[in-house]
């Protein structure tokens, strides 16, 4: 006959297989999502860094700083700049800092940041597809001459880049809509994709 075991033997044995059940599921589990991540292509790797960091450089936030005439945009429909704000006669009478502060003005709907300016022409984005834009931000002669890693961190510390994700209010007292990504997880996608060597994917819109 078996030997009756005592009540903290069974609740002993009991927990023991609770915490030993728990140990192998979660390895396998573990192993599961490693044999998924390491299924995964360098191309397609590449792919998802590069459309992470192009959902935020294609959403109006950054775009209606980068048209692709000399008008600024501006509001979530990108409409023209109010006032007759053109690129000609901020150069020539009208600085931006002049209504653009360091910081939103919620009160007045004119968002601000540090270094508040229109992009310089060659660095229109406005109409452009992603790999167009990839490119023109590569490029020396379109990026301020800046290098892969001098561009990663214009693109992940600039106060003016970073003002996406704190855009304040609008005339309205309504919140402007974000980027559609995370601000830490845009920032890990770019640091990613250029140290792996800013591979733009082909065929990709």
């Amino acid at each position: 006959m078996f030997r009756k075991l005592s009540l903290p033997l069974l609740i002993f044995a009991f927990v023991s297989f609770l915490v030993f059940g728990s140990v192998v599921l979660s390895k396998e589990q573990l192993s599961e999502t490693d044999i998924k991540e390491s299924s995964l292509s360098e191309s397609d790797e590449n792919a998802i860094l590069f459309n992470t960091v192009m959902d935020v450089l294609t959403h109006q936030r950054c775009i209606n700083c980068h048209p692709s005439d000399n008008v600024p945009k501006q509001g979530e429909d990108s409409h023209p700049h109010r006032f007759d704000i053109t690129r000609n006669n901020i150069e020539a009478a009208t600085n931006c800092n002049t209504c653009h502060q360091a910081s939103n003005n919620d009160f007045s709907g004119v968002p601000g940041a540090p270094h508040w300016a229109l992009a310089p022409h060659n660095m229109q984005w406005e109409g452009l597809s992603r790999i167009e834009i990839a490119k023109s931000i590569l490029d020396p002669q379109k990026n301020g001459n800046r290098s892969h890693e001098e561009l990663m961190h214009h693109l992940t510390e600039h106060e003016l880049v970073m003002w996406a994700w704190e855009p304040g209010k609008d005339l309205n007292g309504q919140t402007r809509e974000t980027p559609p990504v995370p601000k830490d997880k845009f920032i890990s996608a770019v640091k990613k994709w250029i140290e792996s060597g800013a591979i733009i994917p082909e065929n990709k819109n």
